[in-house]
Order: C-alpha cells, then sequence, then structure tokens
C-alpha cells in the first residue's frame, strides 16, 4: 500500500514497498504484455547500472531451496494437470 507521509514535502508520496508488494498491488492488475514490458525495461535498467545484482556464489541458501522446490512445484502443476494428486 501507497502510503503519503504526512511530513512530506511538496506531497511526495512514501516508496518504501517491498517488491513483492508492489507485484502484488500494481504489476499483477497489469495485462501480460504490460508485465513483460516493465520486466524488460527493469533489465535493460539494471544491465546498464554498476551494481552487481548477480549473486555468483555456488552455495544455496534455504530461501533459495524453498523458491526453487514452490517454483518447480508450480510448474509442475501446470504442465501436468492430469497429475495433480502427485504434486
Amino acid at each position: 500500500m501507497i502510503v503519503a507521509d504526512t511530513n512530506d514535502h511538496m506531497g511526495e508520496i512514501d516508496m518504501a514497498l517491498t517488491a513483492r508488494e508492489v507485484f502484488a498491488e500494481t504489476v499483477r492488475a497489469l495485462s501480460p504484455n504490460e508485465q513483460f514490458r516493465l520486466a524488460t525495461l527493469i533489465l535493460q535498467e539494471l544491465s546498464q547500472s554498476e551494481i552487481a545484482v548477480v549473486d555468483r556464489r555456488d552455495d544455496w541458501s534455504e530461501e533459495d531451496k524453498k523458491d526453487l522446490t514452490t517454483t518447480s512445484l508450480q510448474y509442475a502443476e501446470t504442465r501436468y494437470p492430469e497429475e495433480k494428486a502427485l504434486v
């Protein structure tokens, strides 16, 4: 949720949102084409920045493992809907 700071200057909005909040409240409402365009813009911006955003470590955190498992199960469910009981 975007909340206006009561001590703001010139009506500026407090933009302290997490990526998940932005996605849930804004991006999800966009059409798939617009979501793709937004992703492209973000990736282009990141590729031109000097900030290293890629973690090149070989070890996997528990969060990484959880994300991989969740994504794999979601993919399997869409790929093989008739086998839903197995997923």
